[in-house]
């Protein structure tokens, strides 16, 4: 049985505890929070797992496999840093950590210890984002034009990241899954109106080959909540509403086609087609507990997790270089994919 840790009770914490215990080739150990009621609310909900206000009781406990960090971004590569020097498997919250350099790092001593290495991306894991993986490999929306995102609400406001660190991550992290391919440059801009330095809205635009964009609006200061994607390709058009409790996917049977051949201004017409609408059934069921049982299950087998370190470094890599252009006035910045070196490349199958 592998013992797990959670470090972080706050937002998401009790959630990954939540769902750890109901694991079954995993105990829930252990959950850490320097403020006394969480822990106190932990411990009413789960009197089997042990508390501590010091992380250092995690790290010194050699019964522990497994952690699971789910703090501020900042407190991610010391935490996992001194978990992996100590052997023990590691889960981070998104984002993986708060630079290419500190996830480089993860991923080299990940794989010098043997330990497995994830991060939560949890939108990889659901239902919605796996059957519109599936509906673009089949070739059903035919080439792909563009990708419109839209993650907007009120609040949670962060003292120690932009929202493009908060909210873009999942975006970018559900684009990269879905195209298998990454991005050459990105461009964004953004404005900082309550707290000076930390951008609270924001517009990514990230530029992929074959004339492919992508672009991602964030906003903690927005009157509704919306999770909204938008892929328009050659032959269909779909919308993922994450919002919506029925359904979630809508695959609309619309476009716009250019006459092959015209002799004068006058010939030229765009053909505009209006077909059916309809949405595809989903088999859902919570995406957090597909990563816990992942994370248990690469831990217990060996094997390499979906969302692995590499997968984490890309992701970084893209919101790094947005956050350069965010305070250079949006000037696109190229994406140097050459970070991810060949040594950790080979590696990735270990982390």
């Amino acid at each position: 049985m592998i013992k797990v840790a959670v470090v972080g009770c706050g937002y998401w914490g009790p959630n990954l505890i939540r769902n750890f215990c109901s694991v079954p080739q995993c105990v829930m150990s252990m959950a850490c929070d320097t403020k006394p009621d969480r822990l106190e609310y932990i411990q009413r909900l789960y009197p089997s797992v042990a508390v501590t206000s010091d992380f250092q009781d995690i790290i010194n406990n050699d019964d522990i496999d497994a952690v699971a960090i789910a703090t501020p971004v900042a407190m991610h590569f010391p935490m996992a840093q001194q978990c992996l020097q100590r052997g023990k498997h590691v889960l981070l919250e998104k984002p993986i950590t708060a630079s290419v350099k500190e996830c480089q790092e993860l991923i080299r001593l990940a794989v010098k210890h043997g330990r497995t290495l994830m991060v939560d991306h949890t939108f990889e894991y659901t239902a919605a984002v796996n059957k519109i993986k599936e509906i673009i490999q089949s070739g059903e929306l035919g080439q792909i034009y563009y990708i419109d995102c839209v993650r907007v609400n009120l609040g949670l406001f962060q003292n120690d990241i932009n929202v493009v660190w908060d909210l873009a991550p999942h975006d970018v992290s559900i684009v990269l899954y879905l195209l298998d391919q990454q991005p050459e440059s990105i461009s964004g801009q953004g404005k900082a109106h309550l707290k000076p330095g930390i951008e609270d809205v924001a517009a990514l635009a990230l530029n992929f080959p074959d004339n492919l964009g992508v672009y991602i609006q964030s906003s903690w200061l927005h009157p509704n909540k919306i999770r909204k994607i938008t892929i328009v390709g050659s032959k269909k058009m779909l919308v993922y509403d994450d919002v919506d409790p029925l359904e979630k996917i809508k695959i609309y049977d619309k476009g716009v086609e250019v006459p092959a051949h015209y002799e004068t201004f006058g010939d030229f017409h765009f053909s505009y087609r209006y077909g059916d609408i309809y949405s595809p059934r989903l088999e859902e069921t919570e995406p957090l507990k597909k990563v816990c049982q992942h994370f248990i299950e690469c831990i217990g087998n060996g094997t390499q997790p979906r969302t692995n370190g590499i997968s984490g470094l890309r992701v970084v890599s893209v919101l790094e270089s947005a956050n350069i252009s965010l305070k250079n006035g949006g000037s696109p910045i190229a994406i140097d994919w050459n970070r991810v070196t060949p040594e950790e490349i080979s590696a990735k199958d270990s982390i």
